[in-house]
């Protein structure tokens, strides 16, 4: 793996994972309701296009972190979704 992968994976880590302390924050007040899902849907098709785009071009820093970012963007739909409905 050369230099500019290394740097495609960290900046992509330093993006993907900017999420992290809405969701730690959203974890222990135990509300979600200033969360829009809206955003996260739109985040969430972006980077399933993304991850698409990396495999089409064997793109492993677009393919993993857009993964890694996926993944945090359903736990955040999650996390809104539990919440809203412990609360009902």
């Amino acid at each position: 793996m050369g230099f500019i992968e290394i740097l495609g994976l960290i900046a992509g880590i330093c993006t993907s994972s900017a999420i992290i302390p809405q969701i730690i924050t959203t974890i222990k007040r135990k509300k979600a309701k200033d969360v829009s899902v809206f955003m996260f849907v739109v985040l969430s098709t972006g980077n399933s296009l993304w991850i698409y785009y990396g495999v089409e071009k064997s793109d492993m820093p677009i393919i993993a972190t857009n993964i890694l970012a996926l993944s945090l963007n359903v736990v955040m739909i999650v996390l809104k979704y539990n919440y809203r409905k412990a609360k009902s």
